[in-house]
């Protein structure tokens, strides 16, 4: 793979920048404005407090997903190998980056081939939603998920990314009907996520009624790709634009809260955007999300090797076991927004 091409350059300048950079968002997730109601008399015994869950009909160990991150480029391809074996050990669910280098270029399909190393985990693979204006159709979303060994598929939301890349695309027209036609088309399910603005119930109702099977909100609060984009941008005009949309989007909690109390939602939906511990995993669920979803916090650990990732996911599983505990919550089917305090 030399020399570096742009693709595989951005995949390399993407990874360098959230690991050694601060490109969190302005804005909070706002998980910290919410607690839990403690129960002084919980009535349980912690080891038989089941987090387990289903979703897509894989079960899993605990509620979790590794969301979308890397792959493109050999450099990415070694964290994608941590974060399946990581996955398969703790029996969660992963995602993967966008697969759209190895739509492109065959050479990178083996950066996103994980099924090997998880042959029993929920993989969601993935490709930017902007790419059905460009070409991508139901064989492009096929071909990701054969590399991939994938049991559904997301696509990707970015709009404010792309407008702000050098390289970026900007026609976004006429895409919510392209992602009904593919979820008519595919004989996977098919997901949407944001990658970090929110998504409101507006847009859920709309993807919703698209056929998507599932959405995750990716509110703002953790990474800011616009800040990731700052980093990346040379000309000075668009760096201090980039800049300017550092707290920008919908907090974590707000998209929740939006999606929780529309009653015309139905599909299920995945929180993320900021999340740090089973703490904050407790209050997602209990404000009505299927799975939370956990991204850059966990790559420092991933970059140390597998085994440092395992640690990190298991103490998130344990932090989470308690904080049901510690509501007198036997399961996740009582972690719901009875539990809820500061709404």
């Amino acid at each position: 793979m030399s020399p570096e091409i742009p693709i595989e350059k951005r995949k390399n300048e993407h990874l360098k920048i959230c690991l050694h950079q601060d490109v969190s968002s302005s804005l909070a997730n706002s998980l910290d404005a919410i607690r839990l109601r403690p129960s002084a008399l919980p009535e349980l015994d912690l080891k038989c407090v089941n987090i387990q869950t289903r979703f897509l009909g894989h079960l899993l160990s605990a509620p979790i997903l590794i969301s979308s991150m890397t792959g493109g480029s050999s450099q990415t391809a070694r964290l994608n190998e941590v974060f399946a074996e990581a996955a398969e050990s703790c029996q969660i669910a992963i995602a993967l980056g966008s697969q759209r280098a190895a739509i492109q270029n065959s050479v990178y399909e083996s950066t996103y081939a994980i099924r090997k190393l998880a042959p029993h985990a929920l993989i969601v693979a993935n490709l930017g939603a902007i790419q059905l204006n460009n070409g991508f159709n139901v064989d492009s979303c096929k071909k990701a998920i054969e590399i991939a060994g994938a049991d559904a598929i997301f696509l990707h939301l970015n709009a404010l990314q792309e407008a702000l890349q050098p390289e970026g695309d900007t026609n976004w027209s006429d895409l919510l009907r392209k992602i009904e036609n593919l979820a008519r088309d595919l004989d996977r399910p098919l997901l949407v996520k944001e990658v970090g603005w929110g998504i409101d119930k507006r847009n859920a109702l709309r993807l919703q009624n698209a056929g998507v099977a599932a959405i995750d909100v990716a509110g703002a609060g953790g990474t800011s790709w616009s800040q990731v984009e700052y980093f990346r941008q040379q000309e000075p005009s668009m760096r201090q634009i980039a800049a300017d949309f550092r707290g920008w989007g919908l907090a974590t909690l707000e998209c929740l809260r939006e999606l929780a109390q529309e009653p015309k939602l139905k599909i299920p939906f995945i929180a993320s955007g900021g999340l740090r511990h089973g703490i904050d995993l407790a209050k997602c669920l209990a404000l009505g999300a299927s799975l939370g979803g956990y991204a850059r916090c966990l790559l420092p650990a991933a970059d140390r090797g597998t085994q440092a990732l395992i640690a990190q996911i298991e103490a998130i599983k344990k932090e989470l076991q308690i904080a049901l505990f510690a509501c007198g919550a036997a399961d996740l089917s009582a972690c719901n927004q009875s539990l809820v305090l500061g709404l």
